[in-house]
């Protein structure tokens, strides 16, 4: 029997909208051996039975791989009804985490082999009179909408029978396990302000949203949530981002979790238009559950600047790599890179499933000029070129550490649409800039680099994009030696890495961003000596430069490539200036009281006081430790 053989897609009769909530119930007759529950929806869910939590998240996917999941729900069954509940929201627009489908719910329950219900035009369903339907009030434009709860209506409202949608999907089953839900998050301290409350959770924490209060007669609540205060307050809104949601309470006694959106944070604020007394409000946290490879690391310091690096890693980690949960959640290239290179060596098995699951989102997305969207799933056309030079070398890595081909093989072609891409955006034989407000020509947050988003930029070709686009041939080039693949490339990264040096060393021994500039930078220069373009005493001028602080710096993301390129040219020269640089840069995140490592140094001020304070692609020490002998696994 095939998966979701007797099932059909369907919806509430209500009138399709973004940002909707709609609610499905099914009865489940006495208990059985085994019984599992398959489904999946457009764009998320939250499953009950019997009144009791069992599951919730959709996999970020797209309609040419649509995800289900399995959900074993034997021990949630009991003898006579069993109350199966679903709670479906559909976003309705796109956005850098989401791909607009049209909005659709399919399931089905097997137990003991036999299909017992399905998802037809006979399920009860309803809209959500709890949820405030059609809101459209932005978290972030990366992430989607925020939500408001009216707890005075969970005792409103009819079901009706569903209508049959269509679909046109293909689907497969969940490419790696579900996450986990922790008891709820100790809270270090509430403070009665004369605004309202102020709770302080201890420590960054990610999950789900939960309160425990009772209410006299019934009151609005604003729940705001961040990772640092500003004057004793949680930065509820920072320009058009909105890190709050809404409840109302109904009078009495209220207890209330969210299962759909999750929130990153350390701080939440209550303000009540009314008396309230809090029993409990904060995070379950949900995990992607990882065993963490036993490590000896002597200096203490370096322990510390370990572990948060870690648990930053472990945080970001959802139904795939996310960059930030508090204010994104997306799925990046480059930022799944570093977060991939840093658990091969943090994780047991290098936590190569869910490497893999993630290459294979991003090589699943589509854009008809051959390059990456900038996330994925993404519905924006926004694209970062440099990015998906970065995942040709995130799979190169991935073959390296797992010694697993199959990615590869699956898609070698689509690796080839990327170089032809950059091929044909060349001139005398170098890449230039991608033109179009659609692609953003962007490196590092860094001066000189930032690009200009959706903008548009001169059809030149620069430094970092040709050193970029020589490492990922070269690493194809390593790919299809080891696969058997056949490499068509020639001697194109030679070449190319001729004219980089050619056109972009000045005198002074060092690299210049453009060639009509004097624009030298630390991620360019040591991009410069990773591919190739100098070498030995030119290798250590440059390296030199760097220690001297004498070219435009690097955050902490790109740093990466300035520590590799220093281990390159002379381990022994440069390896305790690179460790003397970790220890201040992220001591400065512990003397603050951080438990995860920011997304730059400038911590939460930057970005106009929206700089992420748990951001995965900063936890390059991980990787730099073990590959400067600083951190060994036992």
């Amino acid at each position: 029997m095939s998966v979701f053989e007797n099932s059909k897609w369907i919806y509430a009769s209500c009138v399709k909208g973004a940002d909707q909530y709609t609610e499905y119930v099914d009865i489940l007759k006495g208990v059985a051996e085994k019984a599992v529950i398959n489904l999946s929806c457009d764009t998320d869910y939250t499953l009950y039975i019997n009144e009791e939590y069992v599951a919730s998240g959709q996999y970020g996917d797209f309609t040419h791989y649509k995800i289900y999941d399995s959900i074993n729900i034997t021990s949630f069954l009991r003898e006579g009804n069993n109350i199966i509940k679903l709670l479906v929201y559909y976003c309705g627009v796109d956005t850098q985490r989401y791909r607009k489908a049209d909005a659709g719910l399919i399931y089905e329950v097997i137990a003991d082999g036999k299909t017992a219900c399905i998802s037809d035009e006979k399920t009860l369903s309803r809209l959500s009179p709890t949820y405030i339907n059609g809101n459209m009030r932005y978290v972030s434009r990366q992430l989607g909408f925020t939500f408001s709860y009216d707890a005075t209506k969970e005792n409103e409202g009819g079901y009706s029978p569903s209508v049959s949608v269509y679909k046109d999907v293909e689907l497969y089953p969940r490419p790696i396990k579900k996450q986990e839900i922790l008891p709820r998050q100790k809270i270090k301290e509430i403070k009665k302000e004369p605004w309202g409350y102020l709770i302080d959770l201890g420590c960054e924490v990610v999950g789900f949203a939960t309160l425990d209060i009772m209410s006299k007669g019934e009151n609005q609540l604003r729940i705001a949530y961040g990772e640092s205060l500003d004057n004793g307050r949680v930065r509820a809104k920072i320009h058009d981002r909105s890190f709050f949601f809404e409840y109302k309470s109904k009078d009495g006694h209220n207890i209330f979790t969210d299962y759909m959106l999750r929130l990153s944070c350390r701080y939440m604020e209550v303000i009540a238009d009314g008396e309230i007394e809090i029993n409990y409000v904060g995070i379950i946290p949900q995990v992607y559950s990882v065993e963490e490879k036993e490590c000896k690391i002597e200096s203490s310091l370096d322990k510390q600047i370990y572990d948060i690096c870690v648990n930053t890693l472990r945080l970001c980690m959802m139904e795939h790599y996310v960059d930030t949960p508090w204010r994104e959640q997306c799925l990046y290239a480059f930022d799944s890179r570093n977060q991939m290179l840093c658990g091969y060596y943090a994780f047991e098995n290098g936590n190569r499933a869910y490497a893999h699951s993630n290459l294979k989102l991003l090589s699943e997305d589509r854009r008809d000029d051959g390059l990456l969207s900038i996330c994925a799933p993404c519905g924006t056309t926004l694209a970062i070129p440099s990015f998906s030079l970065y995942y040709i070398i995130a799979m190169r890595e991935y073959l390296y550490y797992t010694e697993d081909a199959s990615l590869i093989k699956s898609y070698y072609r689509k690796i080839e649409k990327i170089l032809d891409e950059f091929i044909d955006n060349s001139e005398n034989g170098l890449v230039n800039k991608f033109q179009g407000t659609e692609k953003w020509n962007f490196y590092d947050w860094s001066e000189h680099l930032e690009g200009a988003l959706y903008g548009e930029e001169g059809c030149v070709p620069d430094l970092i994009i040709n050193c970029l686009f020589t490492l990922a041939l070269d690493s194809y080039h390593w790919m299809c030696e080891r696969t058997g693949i056949n490499y068509k490339y020639g001697q194109t990264a030679d070449a190319v890495c001729r004219l980089v040096r050619e056109k972009f060393l000045h005198k002074n021994g060092l690299f210049t961003l453009h060639r009509d500039a004097e624009q030298y930078t630390e991620l360019g220069n040591a991009l410069a000596v990773l591919c190739g373009a100098v070498k030995g005493k030119d290798a250590v001028k440059i390296c030199d430069s760097i220690v001297k602080n004498q070219l435009t710096p690097s955050s902490l993301s790109m740093n990466i490539w300035k520590y590799e390129a220093m281990i390159l040219t002379d381990l022994g020269r440069y390896k305790d200036h690179i460790i003397k640089e970790i220890r201040s840069n992220y001591k400065k995140m512990l003397d603050d009281g951080s438990t995860t490592v920011w997304e730059t140094i400038d911590g939460s001020t930057a970005f106009g006081n929206a700089g992420s304070l748990c951001h995965g692609w900063s936890a390059v020490p991980v990787y730099i430790y073990h590959r400067l002998g600083v951190a060994r696994n036992k």
